[in-house]
């Protein structure tokens, strides 16, 4: 990935961790990576554990950040987090996949879109 890519990534994340917390959101883990692959968050809403997806984009000109994630993807987030809590030793009562959408066109403050439950 390049640099550029990668600062927008962090840059996205870093904003969706911040909306999260407002929303009352605890985050557990971030970027927390295995052989399958990596998380980018990983947050408690009180019983439920939540696994969450950050997508983001410096232009809507190829979509909305949402749209990048297919059920593809889902299917491997639950993959995901099967082994975080295998990993972790838990078993939370609920589990919620969710994704936040980041789009920072350079010109004013990013427009952030949180979809709970996608899968």
């Amino acid at each position: 990935m390049s640099g550029r890519r990668n600062a927008l990534g962090r840059y996205g994340e870093d904003v969706a961790t911040r909306h999260l917390i407002e929303q009352g959101l605890v985050v557990l883990d971030r970027n927390w990576r295995c052989e399958s692959g990596e998380i980018d968050l990983v947050l408690r809403e009180g019983n439920t554990l939540v696994i969450c997806e950050v997508k983001t984009r410096a232009s809507a000109r190829f979509g909305d950040p949402l749209e990048a994630v297919t059920q593809a993807k889902a299917g491997r987030l639950r993959v995901l987090a099967e082994k975080w809590m295998e990993n972790r030793g838990l078993h939370p009562p609920d589990v919620r996949f969710d994704v936040v959408g980041v789009l920072q066109d350079g010109h004013g403050r990013a427009e952030v879109n949180h979809v709970r439950g996608i899968a």
